[in-house]
């Protein structure tokens, strides 16, 4: 889900014009700063970073995003976009239960401990900053109606608590992940729910 390398992909090298950028691929300045931003938080990331890991300078940097409350705000928004778009694929192509599928897609128990980055923001920075909070909520909503929809392809909506759970249930297991806890224990933790919440 993220670029590789330490400078963003397709930066197109010619001029823009007089006293103008220089273009660039904005999805993966977006991917680049995504990753600086989850791998080290919003408050611990410096411009410098950013800069480095986008390959911009600062010129184009505040041209193109402005700040980086701004570019936090966009990067954001562009993990959880691309993230509801997996989990919907996870769901129309699974073989067997969509179900398990999704489930193991969000848990990851082999992910390590960097976690996800939509928790991560919310636990960080949500309760003081209601854009980031907005943006959680409606990325919750989202993988809830997803999981709604699987579950009760007819009447969603009278699965929706259900839904919530299994979410509350991934939630869970994405801290375990970034307690050290070994993947084959959050593996097991993860069947035992699952089986619960089948009843």
């Amino acid at each position: 889900m993220t670029a590789t390398g330490n400078h963003i992909a397709g930066v197109d090298k010619r001029s823009a014009g007089p006293g103008r950028p220089r273009s660039f691929d904005e999805g993966a300045a977006l991917d680049a700063a995504m990753r600086v931003f989850w791998e080290q938080g919003f408050e611990a990331t410096s411009l410098e970073d950013l800069t480095k890991a986008m390959g911009l300078s600062k010129s184009s940097f505040y041209a193109a995003f402005g700040c980086k409350q701004t570019l936090f705000l966009r990067a954001v928004d562009h993990y959880s976009r691309r993230a509801i778009r997996t989990l919907k694929e996870v769901a129309e192509t699974a073989e067997g239960d969509a179900m398990d599928a999704m489930m193991q897609a969000l848990a990851n128990p082999d992910g390590g401990s960097k976690g996800c980055l939509l928790i991560n923001c919310i636990t960080e920075l949500a309760p003081h900053d209601e854009k980031v909070a907005e943006i959680g909520r409606r990325h919750i909503e989202n993988i809830e109606e997803i999981f709604a929809k699987t579950l009760d392809p007819g009447s969603p909506d009278a699965a929706r608590d259900k839904a919530s759970a299994y979410y509350s249930l991934a939630i869970g297991t994405l801290a375990l992940r970034k307690a050290g806890i070994p993947p084959e224990r959050i593996a097991r933790t993860l069947q035992q729910a699952r089986s619960v919440l089948s009843t």
